[in-house]
């Protein structure tokens, strides 16, 4: 295929899924990241593209509309949002583990908070790409073995499981994500009874998004890893949607959000997974 080609080809695939990412092209056009890179720039300088980490966008008029699609914000600041949402949802979450399982956290506030809830679950064994996520498991055996240390049974000081943790390498996001090569490859090559996703949007059209597309990538991979997929998602996330879709509804098992989620979107969502609402602590007060 000559280089014009492959070039027009790009611009047609952004216009029809808006946004792709540099590996995504490589495998698709059998070319180098490398070549990908330059065919990106030569269309970025003739105006046909917009690049943006880790691939392009198609160009929008709206620029504030690509702002909202890209736009990655950090932990700290998506941590303090929708917090009762949160913990109702990884409490339900919970309920669908079983002792000895295998099980994939993706990186994300939500399945950070379901990560507190795992550590009394017996023989787990938990792959994560969230430095984050694997320090509430180190903190908790550190906390477990001084217990020991200084004499005292575990169950003097809290109901300790010890899961056996597994954190895959690679390139830090702003949402403190590993993402990239390196994480995909350690992800393909497990089998996982159960995974568990966080998404930054998700809607009927786009399916389940994420504003960085590297992260969409090993989101895609964690979900091919596992035998189920299960997404956690607060009402606020109807509706949004992001620069990458790592799965369309269809593609994910059971998607737990809580009970702000309007009766249409519920409706429209059971037609394509299992839907689960759950509560918070002040709907039930209510």
């Amino acid at each position: 295929m000559l280089a014009a080609q492959r070039r027009a080809g790009i611009v047609s695939l952004l216009e029809s899924a808006g946004g792709v990412s540099v590996s995504e092209l490589a495998a698709r056009f059998e070319v180098s990241d490398m070549t990908i890179r330059r065919d990106l720039e030569n269309l970025a300088e003739a105006g046909l593209i917009a690049k943006v980490h880790g691939g392009a966008v198609a160009p929008a008029a709206d620029a504030a509309a690509v702002a909202r699609r890209t736009e990655e914000p950090g932990f700290e600041a998506k941590s303090a949002q929708m917090l009762p949402e949160k913990q109702a949802i990884a409490a339900a979450a919970a309920e669908l583990l079983a002792p000895g399982m295998s099980v994939g956290l993706s990186a994300g506030t939500t399945t950070w908070t379901l990560a507190h809830h795992l550590l009394t679950v017996p023989e787990l064994t938990v792959v994560t790409n969230s430095p984050r996520i694997a320090a509430i498991f180190h903190r908790a055996a550190d906390a477990h073995s001084d217990a020991h240390a200084a004499g005292q049974s575990a169950g003097q000081t809290r109901d300790a499981a010890d899961p056996r943790v597994i954190l895959t390498g690679g390139v830090r996001t702003p949402s403190d994500a590993l993402v990239g090569p390196i994480a995909n490859q350690a992800l393909r090559s497990l089998h996982l009874d159960l995974v568990f996703l966080g998404t930054h949007g998700f809607s009927s059209a786009a399916g389940f998004t994420t504003p960085n597309l590297e992260e969409a990538e090993t989101n895609r991979t964690l979900l091919q890893s596992g035998a189920r997929a299960v997404v956690l998602a607060d009402h606020t996330k109807w509706g949004a949607t992001a620069l990458g879709t790592f799965a369309r509804l269809a593609q994910i098992d059971t998607l737990i959000s809580d009970t702000g989620l309007p009766d249409p979107a519920a409706a429209e969502l059971r037609e394509q997974l299992t839907l689960t609402l759950a509560e918070t602590t002040e709907t039930r007060r209510s």
